[in-house]
């Protein structure tokens, strides 16, 4: 479907809305790597035309613009000289004015220029002269504060022997309230560490043992991401060795003569296997509800999507034909990680719906070619769409990825 888009350079304005930020990233990149791959193609072949002589060389057009001069009446160019025309001054009294005009404005600047200095020499006069005054007033005003200080200075030294008198008894004061406070403090600190010490022991034990239990479950961690790692690589290779082998069909031989060797050995009845499926030409986008249903049953089904593995139940995250809002309403009441897989009305393919901590996200899984794989998103083909959701199950998630099905 994502080649189909590329090659109209156009998707359905329904479609991009249920594409996320990532995808829709991802497909506005592709859309401009395929537009700057056209135009360097377009532009090579030009060059090798032009070289081979299939095409001549592009002219440049020539410019419609020009000039035309005005006639008089005697049919050549009408020329005015400034000074010989009817109503114009003498040549003598238009530079007389324009000399009076030059030395007028001279003048101007050079009488601002002589006015700022007038003004800053009288400012600075009246500023000095005032300053004067103000010195000779306080000077005046100093001596008749002279004879009142003698007083002053003796009231002053009385005050000041008594404030020291109060400020020794209130220090005396102070003093005996901090011994008092100190030792307090005191008893109460020696049953703190007293307290610390009876607990010591206890907590250096809970240490050693945290330190275990910790040691423990990091080593837990790193096995689960060793085997983790391992069916990843798994499933990748086991789905680019389907995808190389040719369509599901392929797929569907071997599984029936796995059955078959199955039954000579262990008579009873097998694990239902999918059949060959026959691709049909289809437009786009489906187009109706009942297209829908019609390309599950012919094209789906015989490809056990939505089924578990080598079983004939339905997947607890398989849901069928829902709608957004009615998948998001089964989610609702689910933990962060949750989802389900419903076909899609807008490709042919699934939408898998994804609870996080608070929303939903909905990613396409485009299912127009004989693999399964999300829409601009991740790389990697899956023969089944049970292949497709048990690899980003068993791998360690980001936050959106597939953790555990919806079973509602």
């Amino acid at each position: 479907m994502l080649q189909q888009i590329l090659h109209d350079m156009y998707i359905d304005p329904e479609l991009l809305a249920e594409l996320n930020d990532v995808q829709k990233h991802i497909l506005f990149y592709k859309m401009r790597e395929e537009q700057l791959r056209r135009w360097r193609e377009r532009e090579a072949w030009e060059a090798l035309a032009q070289e081979e002589g299939l095409r001549p060389p592009k002219a440049k057009r020539a410019s419609d613009k020009h000039i035309q001069w005005l006639l008089g009446a005697d049919g050549e160019v009408w020329v005015w000289i400034m000074g010989e025309g009817p109503g114009d001054k003498p040549y003598e009294e238009i530079s007389e004015e324009l000399i009076a005009e030059r030395a007028r404005l001279q003048a101007q600047r050079e009488a601002e220029e002589l006015w700022r200095q007038k003004e800053a020499e009288i400012t600075k006069k009246f500023r000095d002269a005032l300053a004067n005054e103000k010195a000779r007033i306080l000077a005046e005003k100093w001596k008749v504060e002279m004879e009142d200080r003698k007083a002053a200075k003796v009231l002053e030294e009385r005050i000041h022997e008594e404030f020291k008198r109060k400020e020794e008894e209130e220090r005396k004061r102070g003093e005996e309230q901090i011994r008092l406070q100190e030792e307090q403090r005191a008893k109460e600190l020696y049953w703190t560490l007293k307290q610390a010490q009876l607990h010591c022991h206890a907590s250096e034990k809970e240490e050693r043992e945290w330190e275990e239990q910790l040691r423990r479950s990091k080593a837990a961690d790193e096995e689960r991401s060793r085997r983790a790692q391992r069916a990843r690589d798994e499933y990748r290779r086991h789905s680019l060795r389907a995808i190389q082998k040719g369509t599901v069909a392929g797929l569907s031989s071997m599984f029936r003569e796995l059955g078959q060797s199955h039954e000579r050995e262990a008579p009873g009845p097998g694990p239902p296997q999918p059949l060959p499926v026959r691709v049909r030409w289809r437009p786009l986008r489906p187009v109706s509800r009942d297209v829908i249903v019609r390309w599950f049953k012919e094209e789906q089904l015989p490809r056990r999507a939505g089924f578990e593995r080598s079983t004939k139940s339905i997947a607890p995250w398989f849901h069928g034909i829902i709608s957004r809002e009615n998948a998001e309403d089964l989610l609702e009441n689910m933990t962060e990680g949750a989802f389900l897989v419903r076909v899609s009305e807008k490709i042919w393919g699934y939408t898998l719906s994804y609870r996080l901590q608070k929303g939903f996200k909905h990613f396409l899984v485009d299912a127009s070619g004989d693999f399964y794989s999300f829409l601009g998103v991740d790389p990697n083909r899956h023969a089944t769409l049970t292949d497709l959701i048990d690899f980003h199950k068993v791998s360690i998630p980001p936050r959106g990825a597939a953790q555990r099905g919806c079973g509602l």
